[in-house]
């Protein structure tokens, strides 16, 4: 173990984000900066998981200023070394800038994007090597473990997590201590707990980043959920498309083994604890938790009805507990800290944070964790910095594939299990998908309803047939092929589909397709009874681009941006646009600084 003293530490964010955008690089580049100068035994480079500000990626924080740096090239690297590591002088062109206001903000603290998050799940991610279990130790890391197993029953670790009103955060938001309560009652002489990583939601990854960033508080959580049941054995389920979440959980569980954290007689209590990993496939399907422990036993993931429940008769037919990354990542502090603490953050029946995975046309995209009751408007505008460009705010689809889309008049709306639900939208996982005024609110509906079509097991005729005919309606309706009739059987099709599908995916969805028919029903009616796409993008509906001749300033932006070369004109005077060469891709009017160009 280093025991050096260090003047300095730097800090590099290697989630998969960063890692995608070049982190390795810079990583590299400040080794070899830093031999340059002979800093090495002065500065120690940390590689930690996710920041959460993805956007902004390479992410470098140096400590103990806490300056943070920002979509850092190799280059920049110099420059930081130079100046800050040397000369002790912050490198301004590298601090991050607020969208609105372009003010440089040096430390990470003060920036808004960081400012209204309260973070519990997150704590470590960011600030320690997710592959140093000494660091996770150091930070008070198995303390919450040792203290249940050691100075708790199993009635009383359940009895604590009832009270901190700890609700699954996988999206049904069932009461965790209950559930617990349900395996430990149950009778088998063999139980089991599972992790539920198997994250499919399109634009989702809050489990991916704790498990990169934090694999051993996830563990932490799972031994003493396993301890609370009477189970010795646990799975993580997580998806091989997860290369890094897993090599680190590998990492973890290994260390965690030589120091006797997992494996026999844990803290000397006598209690016995093995942790595998399963990697599934990427079905979707997968994240029910039937059709995931029918995977894990060797068989095709599919869901199966319900009594009996996973609590009674789950993996090869023994008492077992499913809970997802997220709510085993809050368990520990649960535990160490106590229920009161974990319930005094919250709302009366929404305890705690939540992570979401903020994405769409939001200026900071990202992952965040904000206490319950937070307003939507809070996360958009404030954590998330409003939206690209200036557009007006449209929607934003919560929950996925299986939630719903949340309009301006419930921005204000205290963001927890049951609010949601009372508009017809649900937590979900987390996926949180901001959209503008130029998003098609029923080409929403088809991209999900098309994702949950083609990841349907197949198993009941609802999902397996009545997606896809719903997803045929979809399609003629932005098509300009609508028939009399089809807006009716769509949604008594979605209806249909909720009241007698399989499972709870199946039975969720039709929910994209029925909340933008409350809110933007006018917009399905354009499409079928004015042959008209009001965002401009369905491009069988869609009319020629214009441009404004009195507006038009001559910059010629929209030339560089046309596919298809269908404008035309002079520098510094105006350009037209040929309408019978126009695609209607709308390229032109989103790339346009003065707004001249719109559709005829």
């Amino acid at each position: 173990m280093d025991h050096s003293i260090y003047r300095s530490h730097v800090l590099i964010c290697t989630g998969t984000g960063c890692v995608s955008s070049g982190a390795k690089n810079i990583k590299v580049k400040l080794e070899d900066e830093l031999a340059r100068f002979s800093l090495n035994k002065e500065i120690k480079i940390i590689e930690t998981g996710c920041h959460g500000f993805c956007e902004k990626g390479p992410i470098m924080i140096v400590y103990p200023e806490g300056v943070f740096y920002c979509q850092l090239e190799e280059e920049d690297v110099v420059t930081i070394v130079e100046e800050h590591l040397l000369k002790g002088r912050i490198v301004d062109g590298l601090l991050y800038k607020e969208p609105l206001t372009e003010e440089s903000i040096p430390a990470y603290q003060d920036i808004d994007f960081y400012k209204k998050q309260e973070r519990i799940v997150l704590e470590n991610c960011g600030k320690v090597n997710p592959e140093s279990i000494g660091e996770y130790i150091g930070l008070g890391g198995y303390e919450a473990a040792g203290k249940a197993l050691t100075t708790m029953t199993p009635l009383e670790v359940i009895e604590t997590v009832k009270q901190s009103g700890l609700r699954g955060r996988g999206g049904g938001g069932f009461l965790t201590g209950l559930k617990w309560q349900f395996t430990h009652t149950a009778k088998g002489d063999k139980k089991y707990v599972i992790c539920n990583a198997d994250e499919g939601d399109p634009g989702a990854f809050m489990d991916r980043s704790i498990l990169e960033g934090d694999p051993h508080r996830v563990i932490e959580g799972m031994i003493i959920a396993a301890y609370a049941i009477g189970a010795d054995e646990g799975y993580v389920y997580v998806r091989a498309e997860y290369p890094l979440a897993i090599s680190r959980l590998e990492k973890a569980i290994e260390d965690a083994e030589e120091l006797e954290l997992l494996g026999q007689d844990l803290f000397g209590s006598g209690f016995n604890f093995k942790l595998n990993i399963k990697k599934g496939a990427g079905a979707f399907v997968c994240g029910e938790e039937t059709a995931l422990m029918a995977s894990i036993e060797g068989k095709r993931g599919m869901p199966r009805p319900r009594p009996p429940y996973p609590s009674v008769k789950g993996l090869w037919g023994k008492p077992t507990n499913i809970n997802n990354v997220e709510t085993y990542a809050n368990v520990p502090f649960v535990i160490k800290e106590g229920a009161a603490a974990f319930a005094a953050i919250g709302t009366a029946d929404s305890k705690g944070t939540k992570v979401f995975a903020l994405t769409g046309k939001i200026n900071n995209t990202g992952l965040v964790e904000v206490p319950m009751g937070i307003t939507l408007r809070e996360i958009i505008f404030d954590i998330g910095g409003g939206l690209t460009d200036g557009k007006e705010f449209k929607a934003v689809q919560i929950g996925g594939p299986s939630g719903g889309c949340i309009t301006e008049e419930n921005l204000d709306l205290p963001i927890d299990y049951d609010s949601l639900k009372s508009i017809g939208a649900m937590m979900g996982s987390g996926g949180m998908v901001v959209m503008d005024e130029k998003t098609c609110m029923v080409d929403v509906a088809r991209f999900f309803l098309n994702f949950t079509q083609n990841e349907s097991c197949g198993k009941c005729t609802p999902c397996r047939e009545g997606t896809k005919r719903m997803l045929e309606i979809l399609n003629r309706i932005c098509e300009g092929e609508a028939r009399e009739g089809d807006l009716e059987l769509l949604e008594a099709l979605a209806h249909h589909i909720k009241d007698t599908a399989l499972c709870g995916l199946g039975q969720t969805a039709p929910n994209p397709v029925l909340s933008t028919l409350e809110y933007f029903r006018e917009e399905y009616e354009a499409h079928i009874n004015e042959q008209k796409c009001p965002a401009g993008v369905c491009n069988a509906l869609a009319s020629s681009y214009q441009i404004d001749q009195a507006v038009c300033v001559g910059c010629g932006m929209c030339v560089k941006v046309c596919p298809v070369d269908a404008i035309s004109g002079k520098p510094k005077e105006s350009y037209d646009i040929d309408a019978e060469l126009c695609i209607s891709c709308g390229a032109c009017a989103d790339k346009c600084p003065v707004d001249a160009i719109s559709q005829g």
